[in-house]
């Protein structure tokens, strides 16, 4: 069956319910709307509206639904992963790579998320269910679309080794950043991640005990810490990452992101990424004139993490020297 003959074109999986024992899918309608905001809950929310979705009666399937229909739908090629430290570049380069009617590009999807850190589902279901939620969102509605590009939320980056059993041959970009310029750019607006509590302190292996002795403020600089880490002895054993940092500058990143996706873009699609590129990552109306960060002293110990940072640098350069 062509996706344009499939009920279920235009509908996504976008939320996880548990009740009574059993798990359960629920549905939304997308009607015509792309994935072209920073962030995908926020086409979501755009599409609540639709009178598909505003009815009293919701369309719920089973787990066994949803591999069933994964497997009728056409997908979009997968092509990448994107993983990120935050205020590091990522969300402007989903928005570059989402102005060309060829990509979708999901960028941090709320249900893949629940998928990655529910504790429903054994390893190996928790492997086909993310397969199959990936290739649901990623379903060919439109005739341009070619390529899926997929950007994780930060901390899934500890679940690397895990989606390479998943996907062995993806390319994993990584996207990193001076740890003081990310911190000071959650100064002024923390992202979830960065604030203690807000998700499992689990996820980023802190224990209880570290939780007891942290400040507010050095919680963020311990989950960077973490992140650091990760990428180090993620690089480190894996051929097929690539490792960007936001000073190489965003327009570099960009051509080398295109090149591992491996797409014959026309030249407007690619103009038109350059000039998105000029614009804020998460309001396109406004022009983008650099971060403002003002001398202030974030008050907080770097050390370790500044360390980290420095030997995730040399490691690269030692690395892509011996690949070279």
């Amino acid at each position: 069956m062509e996706n344009s003959d499939h009920p279920l074109l235009h509908w996504i999986p976008n939320k996880l319910i548990e009740k009574e024992g059993e798990v359960y899918f629920e549905w939304i309608y997308l009607g015509d709307k792309r994935y072209l905001d920073p962030f995908f809950e926020e086409t979501l929310v755009k599409c609540v509206g639709y009178s598909n979705n505003s009815t009293r009666f919701k369309l719920v399937s089973t787990v066994e639904n949803l591999i069933d229909w994964s497997e009728q739908l056409v997908s979009t090629d997968l092509k990448a992963f994107v993983f990120h430290v935050s205020r590091c570049g990522s969300t402007m380069l989903a928005q570059s790579l989402a102005v060309s009617p060829q990509n979708i590009v999901i960028a941090e999807a709320p249900i893949i998320d629940a998928i990655i850190r529910s504790d429903l589902f054994d390893l190996d279901k928790k492997k086909i269910l993310i397969k199959a939620v990936i290739a649901l969102l990623g379903q060919k509605r439109f005739p341009e679309e070619k390529n899926l590009i997929v950007k994780l939320d930060s901390w899934h980056i500890f679940e690397a080794n895990e989606l390479r059993a998943i996907f062995p041959e993806l390319p994993f970009i990584l996207l990193y950043r001076n740890p003081t310029e990310v911190l000071k750019s959650h100064s002024k607006l923390k992202g979830m991640h960065m604030v203690p509590n807000l998700l499992p302190s689990k996820i980023f292996g802190i224990n209880d005990q570290q939780m007891k002795e942290l400040t507010f403020q050095q919680y963020g600089a311990v989950v960077l810490e973490k992140y650091f880490e990760a990428y180090s002895n993620f690089y480190e054993k894996d051929q097929n990452v690539a490792v960007y940092n936001y000073k190489e500058g965003m327009r570099e990143i960009l051509e080398k992101v295109m090149d591992i996706i491996d797409v014959d873009y026309y030249i407007e699609e690619v103009d038109q990424m350059y000039e998105r590129l000029k614009k804020h990552s998460k309001n396109e109306t406004n022009v983008f004139n650099g971060d403002s960060f003002l001398g202030e002293n974030l008050a907080i110990d770097m050390v370790k993490v500044n360390h980290l940072y420095e030997k995730l640098q040399e490691k690269l350069t030692a690395q892509l020297a011996g690949r070279n």
